[in-house]
């Protein structure tokens, strides 16, 4: 039977499609030599679908077009990297006719056929001096192939467009000069390929296991590329402008350097470009609009650059048997007293004495926040590479360094690193110093609070039985393993009898504890 037009069917091809390239990641980082050698299309690509992905789960509407906007906005507003943002306008190209479909109509050949073009057109439209041997010509490939196969249904056609696809996609290796000396073909079209069988398979229901044509056969992949000699950053953010301004915009930031692409419309655009100066490119948004979420990283080698090697984690740290756990794993800590937050000064001085070229900073307190970004912002013009890992407690902290893996390309360690720190759920008792009414109910000086996810949900009159009644709201909606950061204030009834009610109650539950120290806090507990 033919497959219906749904909004299940667009998100069917979303989950395939986050899958697929999940799984094909680390292969398409290590095709990438263009434009920039940086090894991060995949992970790119990746997050661009994610964001997608993501949006389409926040939208509970059935109707077609709404799962297709959903698709298309997700993308614009989550696009990442160079092929991030073309990528996402071919989702945007393929929503767009996929939304003005009539719902649970049969899918049309003639249908798929309008949004390959589509896609391939908004492609080529989003990027302001296209090149050829890119996931461009792949995009162009798979519609030319789409509209020769005249005769079949709607998967006969998708079959046409991913063959065509692989086959544009093997013949980049002669289209650029430095895929040729590296041997391997262009990242962003081997990703698009990935992302065109999983809607093949959304279609068919069929699952391809044939692999796919990322590597040139007999020839290695793994030639060092050449040295990079391009802009020194990449500079990419949201912009609210209108059109008239962005045409602007467009004509000064192609001044300023290259790989420009400004996608969008109706006053939401997503901008990347690569540029010497940021600064400039940073101030020339501001005149066309209001810029947010920008992202400035560094692209060159230079010899500031050289002198740093190497991945480093910055966390805050509230006791001295959190900051020497940590450190024992290799973490640089920021101490801090109680009822203190580092300063942007003291950030930035732990980013820069780690001496690395990459850092990733854990702030355990989404107060702690702001610092950490101002200062990240500062070390990425020294040519550092900084994340800022939202951990909101040092539990969350724990779990994130717990999957901390070096050998990672540095984007793929960002997104394991903020999954399970989002995942840990997180609680604490403390004791009340004053007259207060929460959220649940007053509290006096000396009683017991109890606080889950940073709002006081429990008020009582003894540790234990606050500390039970938060675990066991914790571990309500599930968990494996629960950490207990136990505080200098911690009396050894709680540390003793606490762990061994946890193991009785919820046997399948590990229980980790750990002498924490910290002040103000006798308990601080983790689930995951």
């Amino acid at each position: 039977m033919p497959t219906a037009v749904t909004a299940g069917l667009v998100r069917e091809w979303a989950e395939r499609a986050l899958q697929a390239l999940g799984e094909a990641r680390q292969d398409i980082d290590a095709l990438n030599v263009f434009p920039v050698p940086d090894g991060d299309t995949g992970t790119n690509l990746y997050l661009t679908v994610e964001a997608a992905h993501e949006e389409l789960a926040r939208s509970s509407s059935p109707s077609v077009a709404a799962a297709a906007a959903a698709l298309a906005r997700g993308a614009l507003l989550g696009a990442r990297g160079n092929s991030g943002v073309i990528l996402s306008q071919i989702l945007r190209g393929a929503a767009e006719v996929m939304g003005g479909l009539p719902d649970g109509q049969p899918l049309e050949p003639e249908a798929v056929r309008r949004l390959l073009r589509r896609a391939a057109e908004l492609s080529y439209a989003a990027v302001a001096r296209p090149v050829e041997g890119t996931i461009l010509t792949v995009a162009r490939a798979a519609a030319d192939y789409a509209d020769r196969e005249s005769h079949g249904d709607a998967v006969a056609v998708l079959h046409a467009a991913v063959a065509g696809a692989q086959e544009a996609l093997a013949r980049t290796t002669d289209q650029l000069e430095a895929l040729k000396r590296a041997g391997v073909v262009d990242s962003g079209g081997a990703g698009l390929v990935v992302v065109l069988r999983a809607l093949d398979e959304a279609v068919s229901g069929v699952r391809r296991h044939a692999p796919l044509p990322f590597i040139r056969p007999n020839v290695p992949a793994n030639v060092s590329p050449d040295a990079y000699a391009g802009p020194a950053f990449e500079v990419m953010f949201l912009l609210d402008a209108e059109e008239s301004e962005v045409d602007v915009l467009r004509t000064a930031l192609d001044g300023l350097g290259d790989s420009l692409l400004i996608v969008g419309g109706d006053r939401l655009w997503n901008v990347h470009v690569h540029v010497d100066d940021a600064g400039a490119a940073v101030e020339a948004a501001m005149r066309a609009g209001t810029p947010s979420r920008i992202r400035i990283t560094h692209l060159s080698t230079d010899a500031v650059s050289q002198q740093r090697v190497g991945r480093a984690i910055v966390a805050v740290t509230h006791g001295p048997g959190v900051a020497d756990l940590l450190r024992s794993a290799g973490v640089h800590v920021i101490p801090t007293a109680p009822r203190a937050r580092p300063s942007t000064g003291e950030f930035l001085d732990a980013m820069l004495h780690t001496h690395a070229m990459e850092v990733l900073i854990l702030p355990s307190d989404s107060d702690a926040r702001p610092a950490a970004e101002a200062a990240a912002a500062e070390a990425r013009a020294t040519g550092v590479r900084v994340a800022v890992i939202p951990s909101r407690s040092v539990v969350q902290t724990m779990a994130a360094v717990a999957v901390h893996d070096p050998t990672q390309h540095f984007d793929a360690d960002v997104v394991a690193m903020t999954r399970a720190a989002g995942a840990t759920r997180y609680a604490a008792v403390t004791i009340a110093t004053k007259h207060a009414l929460t959220m649940a109910g007053p509290c006096e000086p000396g009683d017991v609070l109890g606080i889950a996810a940073g709002d006081i949900a429990i008020v009582g009159q003894d540790l234990s039985d606050v500390a039970r009644e938060l675990a066991t709201n914790l571990l309500s909606s599930g968990g494996e393993l629960v950490t207990l950061v136990f505080g200098e204030d911690a009396p050894p009834g709680l540390r003793e009898s606490f762990p061994r009610w946890l193991e009785t109650t919820n046997p399948v539950v590990d229980v980790v504890t750990c002498d924490g120290g910290q002040p103000l806090w006798p308990l601080i507990m983790g689930v995951e």
